[in-house]
């Protein structure tokens, strides 16, 4: 077993937010299958449709609909919740949004981590926080080698720079407010995830979805740009071996990469080749666009840190991802049983580490 303890969060306090995003809703499902009580904040889903409708969330877990950027709500939201455990989720995620509004996505990046910073500050109860942060926080040098936690944060562009202050923020918090007392607080740079129930604009798995049902080509704007693509479920299960983990016990807090293994990393192309393999009778080509906004040619992540420190490895390989994600949208498509799905993704996802011993409601 490698530390994923679900038991554990039963019964416990958990606040999430950015709930109603595509990480978020999986995230809550995992939660309130394992029986936690789950307060979530956020904005209304931002795509039509969503995952936390789809899924049914909104029965099973406290949802409040609120900006990470309102102070004065959140900290009545966060209070009223009396969280254990927190995850930080909520952002502005898009690249190409973040060239279109610089100034709100430093605004909710940064200061919605001031803010949830603050809400923990004052709390009596918290005792693990995990800020999710992403694999385009480091200054990208486009070298072929996996970027490690001591590597100097500078994104390029105004998401990925973003979510680097996001990252000098928490960790100024942890050495201005939390050493020395009960709070364990961490962050975690996720890779690019895929899976069922992302409908974002300007991603590439949704992109391939969209097309595919409506019978036309998938159009790559960089097909040779090299990721760390991982389903959805890899991170996530890392984010609460984390907070399980450091919960009443500081050595394991830190800053941690969570991306798939080398023989994972695959090119867009690459990528789209095997969406297409997956879903059969859908091609793709290369689409270059003119003045395009700078984006990052080659990105990959060592996380030997985290298999270090918790023992963690993937799970799914890369073609498994994609037939997970290709299962969902499927069965969305054609009317069938999306959360039951969910549930068996998240099983199976489960036993493939060789725990069984968790009981699911």
């Amino acid at each position: 077993m490698d530390g994923i303890e679900l038991n554990f969060f039963r019964g416990k306090r958990v606040f999430v937010t950015g709930h109603t995003g595509f990480k978020g809703a999986w995230l809550c499902r995992i939660l309130a299958d394992a029986g936690a009580e789950v307060t979530g904040y956020a904005l209304p889903a931002p795509t039509q449709p969503n995952l936390f409708e789809i899924a049914g969330l909104k029965d099973r877990i406290v949802s409040v609909m609120g900006d990470i950027r309102d102070r004065e709500r959140l900290t009545k939201s966060f209070h009223h919740a009396r969280p254990e455990i927190v995850f930080h989720l909520a952002a502005q995620p898009i690249v190409r949004d973040g060239y279109r509004d610089p100034a709100g996505t430093y605004e909710t990046n940064v200061m919605g981590t001031v803010n949830l910073l603050e809400c923990v500050r004052h709390s009596q109860r918290v005792r693990s926080v995990l800020n999710v942060t992403t694999d385009k926080v480091y200054h990208n040098n486009e070298w072929p080698w996996g970027y490690r936690e001591e590597d100097p944060l500078d994104g390029f562009d105004p998401y990925s720079n973003s979510k680097s202050c996001s990252e000098l923020v928490t960790h100024c918090y942890h050495r201005s407010f939390f050493a020395g007392t009960d709070v364990s607080i961490s962050t975690a740079r996720a890779g690019n995830v895929i899976g069922g129930g992302d409908f974002a604009p300007d991603r590439i798995l949704p992109d391939c979805v969209r097309a595919a049902s409506e019978g036309r080509s998938i159009l790559l704007r960089n097909p040779q740009s090299t990721r760390p693509y991982q389903h959805v479920l890899e991170p996530l299960f890392a984010y609460l071996m984390i907070a399980r983990r450091q919960y009443g016990d500081k050595q394991y807090e830190g800053w941690y990469n969570v991306g798939p293994d080398e023989c994972d990393c695959v090119t867009t192309g690459e990528l789209a080749e095997l969406f297409c393999r997956a879903w059969g009778g859908v091609t793709w080509e290369s689409r270059a666009e003119a003045h395009a906004p700078h984006e990052a040619g080659m990105l990959k992540l060592d996380c030997a840190k985290l298999k270090a420190v918790f023992g963690w490895r993937p799970r799914w390989h890369i073609q498994q991802s994609v037939e997970k994600t290709v299962e969902w949208f499927k069965a969305w498509l054609g009317g069938g049983d999306t959360s039951g799905i969910m549930g068996r993704q998240i099983r199976d996802y489960w036993e493939a580490g060789g725990s069984y011993a968790m009981s699911f409601r």
